[in-house]
């Protein structure tokens, strides 16, 4: 079975009032109590913001051990905050104004030099999903044909309804602002790794790129793991749509290597067309109106989200993970998405800040 690593993106703030923090040294550094062999201590990094944190679960086959991970690191993390008077958020945007603090590595420090205004706003919280392949030929060909099906997943995963105090009318807004970056975004069909590598190589020799970090196509080869790594989902509220959007993720790209190796060409659809249907899926979330993968038209959330539960269901099955995600999305429909219960907190409360605390206290809630 292909193993699966998470990496999660979480906003710093004030439990008690709120307020977004620029506080993330305050996770990443090691408690003064352990040693640096302590694996509690590792898979905390700085991110571009000073506001934000990020962990990678370790590879896994089980999808009860990687929800076990992520809670335990969203609770580490929000015990080494609680020092400072902060803990963490599972938000992939601030609903509460915020100006960024850029921390500024030699790194952050050339993106912010060269990005501008486009890298000082850059307050957004994702979850990246690693999935095992035999190869860049398999990895290449998986990217090909899990394209038409990843905006579905911004759908699922919408966590971000507010922007800098204002509902901003989406669903997923942080994937709004991710594609304010040049290299972000769907990608043609390569038809093989020779052709990505070549691509990816022309990128960075624009100079606009620093490097092969800084490709930040929806879904991508890694640069430093044996994975294909899918980048278009938000940050999740509940660790069970996290683990959800793990297992669908896999179960794509299972999905697409089996069609690979039984000789199945991708299918031709265009990068403008899926960019349409990444803004509806960031729009719609799971309330309104999904493109179709299979005809790339209009058609109902719970059709298009059945569609994809259809594609998939022999590798879900094939994992033993079929019932899991049929519940999950039970339990989605039920409660709605992160998105939906954010604006439901602030429809009760009526105010930005009482959303961040109820957040805060879900994030490292195991359901």
């Amino acid at each position: 079975m292909r193993t699966v690593g998470v990496e999660e993106e979480l906003l710093m703030v004030s439990a008690r009032t709120g307020e977004v923090l620029a506080l993330s040294t305050v996770v990443v550094s090691p408690p003064a109590s352990r040693t640096s062999d302590d694996a509690e201590e590792q898979g905390f990094e700085k991110e571009l913001q000073k506001e934000q944190v990020e962990f990678a679960t370790r590879p896994l086959t089980s999808m009860s051990r990687i929800e076990e991970e992520i809670v335990r690191r969203r609770r580490e993390a929000a015990s080494r905050a609680e020092q400072a008077g902060a803990t963490v958020a599972a938000m992939a945007t601030s609903p509460v104004p915020v100006q960024p603090s850029l921390d500024l590595g030699e790194r952050h420090t050339w993106v912010a030099k060269n990005f501008g205004l486009t890298a000082r706003e850059q307050l957004t919280c994702g979850c990246h999903v690693h999935v095992a392949v035999e190869s860049d030929d398999e990895g290449v060909a998986v990217l090909d044909r899990i394209r038409p099906w990843l905006a579905v997943l911004t759908a699922i995963s919408g966590n971000s309804p507010f922007w800098q105090g204002e509902d901003s009318g989406y669903s997923s807004y942080r994937s709004r602002v991710w594609n304010r970056w040049p290299s972000a975004g769907p990608t043609e069909v390569f038809g093989s790794a020779d052709r990505y590598h070549r691509h990816v190589e022309s990128m960075i020799a624009t100079g606009a790129l620093r490097d092969a970090g800084m490709i930040y196509f929806d879904a991508r080869l890694s640069a430093r793991y044996p994975t294909v790594e899918i980048r278009v989902a938000d940050v999740c509220l509940q660790p069970s749509t996290t683990v959800l959007i793990a297992a669908l993720v896999r179960a794509l790209v299972e999905t697409a290597a089996a069609a690979w190796r039984a000789g199945r060409p991708p299918a031709p659809v265009s990068a403008g067309l899926l960019r349409l249907a990444s803004w509806r899926a960031a729009r719609s979330g799971l309330t309104g109106p999904l493109v179709d993968p299979r005809t790339m038209q209009e058609s109902l959330a719970g059709d298009v989200v059945e569609a994809l539960l259809a594609h998939v269901q022999d590798a879900l099955a094939a994992s033993g993970d079929l019932d899991r995600v049929r519940r999950t999305l039970a339990q989605l429909a039920a409660q709605g998405t992160g998105a939906d219960r954010q604006r439901e907190i602030h429809r009760r409360q009526r105010s930005l800040r009482a959303v961040v605390r109820e957040c805060a206290r879900i994030t490292t809630i195991a359901d």
